[in-house]
């Protein structure tokens, strides 16, 4: 079975973000995921995870105004030094927690705009190679435009052919299986073409984004295939629960069960 990795944006939500690492470790969980840990100092995060004993699956770089509606930085004109100082930031994080991939954000641009992309690509080197010297991993997601209208780096194509492009040893594709499904369905097929270039996998049911198993996919058929595909890396549980976050994970014991 893959390792799963609590988001602790989405779940746990009955408490506030720094307990959310201990409600996690309660039920289970060895990892989590988060998509900012930046309202905390890094010395915290890090504490939160070591006593707690987890792993720091993943969390994003800064992405700007968040509040607002920016959605990262990687492909915005003008905003190069910025993007630049983000990666420092994210950098001090993840030395202190252990983190060993940072997904980047691209923002809200047009890829028919050749400035957009040729910024994107330089914006991804830059932080690929600070990155690589800490051993840290550079992952891209492509988010669909339901869920972020004007997002970027909206197709799978796109990313798979950037990732070649630019042919970065520390730069994967992070591959979430509830936007994988709304932009171009296909997840299996999808699953064994991309595997080479797959650095992180995340989980929700579709189309609602609730817990797996829930919705149109056979997210546990999903789930055994990455076991079959030498998967070793993480399954981010990036989803919104019904309700209470522990009441609905039994969705793991069935997977388990099968």
């Amino acid at each position: 079975m893959p390792q799963l990795a609590a988001n602790l944006t989405m779940m746990f939500n009955e408490v506030a973000f720094l307990e959310r690492f201990a409600a996690a470790a309660m039920v289970g969980f060895t990892a989590v995921e988060f998509l900012f840990p930046y309202d905390h100092t890094p010395e915290v995060i890090g504490e939160r995870l070591r006593e707690n004993g987890l792993t720091p699956a993943l969390f994003n770089m800064p992405p700007g105004n968040w509040q607002a509606g920016e959605r990262g930085l990687a492909a915005l004109d003008g905003r190069q030094n910025e993007f630049r100082a983000s990666v420092d930031v994210a950098l001090r994080y993840a030395r202190s927690t252990g983190v060993r991939r940072l997904h980047v954000m691209s923002g809200l641009a047009s890829r028919k705009d050749a400035a957009a992309v040729a910024i994107y690509r330089n914006s991804l080197t830059y932080a690929c190679d600070q990155a690589g010297a800490d051993g840290i991993d550079i992952v891209i997601e492509p988010i669909n435009p339901r869920d972020m209208p004007g997002y970027f780096l909206n197709d799978f194509d796109f990313a798979a052919d950037t990732i070649s492009a630019l042919d970065r040893p520390n730069l994967k594709l992070q591959f979430d299986i509830y936007h994988r499904q709304i932009i171009h369905g296909d997840v299996l097929t999808a699953l064994r073409r991309l595997m080479p270039i797959i650095g992180h996998v995340q989980i929700a049911s579709v189309p609602l984004r609730n817990e797996p198993a829930t919705g149109e996919l056979d997210d546990f058929r999903l789930l055994r295939e990455l076991d079959i595909l030498g998967y070793k890396g993480f399954v981010g549980c990036e989803y919104r629960p019904v309700g209470n976050t522990v009441a609905g994970l039994g969705w793991i014991d069935a997977f388990r069960s099968q």
